[in-house]
């Protein structure tokens, strides 16, 4: 391979070259003039080639410097794009996700693994975050203010919520909706059996605050009042912070929670719980991957992405897996 002359004199040369002018080649370069010059007189020193015909208030380019430029301005070209691959590469070896406590346990720990096996050199960091509660009907500052902290040190966030985060790339994961669960053997229970809606007032109702914290509406209230159900008391039983917790006390046979399905999917499959009634109800929140726009063109955030996006699509739009329907 040829010996080539430094690298700053050819930048010295390729910016007076495209300028036509040391002054301007020097602003770009964050130089004085003078070093430009002198870089450009050492590079012609060590071509033994003259570069420029100086006159008085011009530079005009030699038919060696013309013949040049381009091949040299497509090193430079090359040069820029090799450097963006490695900076890209950087950022290939790892992924930091934080992400609502239940989404993470329920949703996207049973099928992250399939991520692993097609992206073996991404290094995967899941956290598990707290969000701040809707207060005062603020609730769109309140889920601004929790993605904010959660990109502070995260390369995306996945969180409950409107979608609604101007200047952040949004994608909507799936279409949720909430259904009362519960054991089987509370379906079965021989003294109060949950034939119909209105059976629920004999049972504990257990109350996942999901809807109640960021939505400003329980769960299930906004349930009753699709199916037209009055006169069941929903300020009694107990209330967990995160749905995965209720699905615990409802497996247990303690009560019956009205939640998202898509969460408790394991549990449905497996026949720990069971959806005794056909209504349900849509709700305007979803899950959303979100991400700052800058980090879209990291290749370990696009993968990941692409992934999500196609597992999301895999679910059936608001239904219930078919082995938790009951007639």
């Amino acid at each position: 391979m040829a010996r080539l002359p430094p690298l700053n004199a050819l930048r010295a040369f390729e910016s007076t070259a495209r300028h036509k002018s040391v002054k301007r080649a020097a602003a770009e370069l964050s130089v004085t003039p003078a070093a430009v010059s002198h870089q450009i007189k050492a590079l012609e020193d060590y071509l033994g080639v003259q570069l420029f015909i100086r006159h008085n208030r011009a530079l005009e380019l030699t038919e060696a410097a013309r013949s040049a430029l381009p091949k040299l301005r497509e090193g430079f070209d090359s040069l820029a794009n090799a450097v963006e691959r490695m900076r890209a590469h950087k950022g290939m070896g790892q992924l930091t996700v934080s992400a609502a406590p239940s989404f993470a346990a329920c949703w996207l720990m049973p099928r992250l693994h399939r991520f692993f096996d097609a992206h073996r050199e991404i290094d995967v960091r899941v956290s598990a975050r707290l969000r701040q509660p809707t207060a005062g009907g603020r609730r769109t500052f309140a889920e601004r203010s929790t993605l904010d902290a959660w990109l502070a040190d995260s390369d995306v966030a996945i969180l409950y919520g409107r979608g609604d985060y101007p200047g952040l790339r949004v994608d909507r994961l799936l279409a949720l909706s909430i259904t009362p669960i519960c054991s089987p053997k509370l379906v079965a229970d021989p003294a109060h059996p949950l034939l119909w809606p209105r059976d629920l007032e004999h049972h504990l109702l257990l109350h996942d605050d999901t809807g109640a914290l960021y939505d400003g509406v329980p769960f299930w209230e906004v349930w009753l009042e699709a199916a037209g159900v009055s006169g069941v008391d929903v300020s009694r039983g107990p209330h967990f912070s995160h749905a995965m917790l209720a699905f615990e006390s409802a497996v247990e046979g303690h009560g019956i929670v009205a939640t998202m399905p898509v969460l408790a999917e394991a549990d449905i499959k497996a026949r720990r719980l069971i959806a005794p009634f056909e209504i349900n109800v849509p709700l305007e929140s979803s899950y959303y991957l979100v991400c700052g726009e800058e980090a879209t063109g990291r290749q370990s955030v696009a993968a990941f992405r692409e992934w999500l996006l196609a597992e999301a699509a895999r679910e059936p739009a608001g239904e219930l897996p078919a082995a938790g329907r009951q007639p």
